[in-house]
């Protein structure tokens, strides 16, 4: 009632030859080398094609600390540092004196001190709308104190030209 156990004979060599194919297992690494082969020369044409097609320009000394730019527009390169500059400007602007038009005596005045003075003087007031039953005139706003300009103006800028 014993059966001989097929493929004994195999036991003895520690492995079984007879589920390993050695010429698929040879076409197999034959194949993997091809196309490893077959991806280098492509990288080779596509690359002398782009040196042909698109030549760079000499490179760069390295003792050279300059670098040519691309042409307009760029892109940000350090997006927080180029906010915080432009606010810092912008804070500049909103909370300093100078002039707007120096022959017409326009002055740009600091928000704070701007809201000063309409606190002071009153907002300007329109007539009543054509709407509520008003005068069909355009509506002007209240005439400025004499000394408007002398106001709004900052010390020392007030009779230069």
């Amino acid at each position: 009632m014993h059966k001989p156990i097929r493929g004994a004979e195999n036991s003895k060599r520690g492995y079984e030859d007879s589920d390993v194919s050695m010429g698929r297992l040879f076409a197999f690494a034959g194949g993997v080398a091809g196309l490893v082969i077959f991806g280098v020369v492509a990288s080779a044409v596509v690359f002398r094609f782009f040196v042909r097609h698109q030549p760079l320009e000499p490179p760069a000394s390295p003792f050279e600390n300059s670098r040519r730019l691309p042409p307009e527009p760029r892109l940000q390169t350090v997006a927080p540092q180029d906010m915080r500059r432009y606010r810092a400007d912008q804070d500049g602007i909103l909370s300093s004196y100078a002039w707007v038009d120096q022959d017409a005596h326009i002055v740009r005045i600091p928000i704070d001190r701007a809201m000063d003075i309409l606190v002071k003087n009153g907002y300007p007031v329109r007539s009543a709308s054509p709407a509520e039953g008003g005068n069909a005139k355009t509506p002007q706003p209240a005439e400025p104190p004499a000394d408007h300009a002398a106001a709004l103006a900052p010390a020392g800028m007030e009779g230069k030209k």
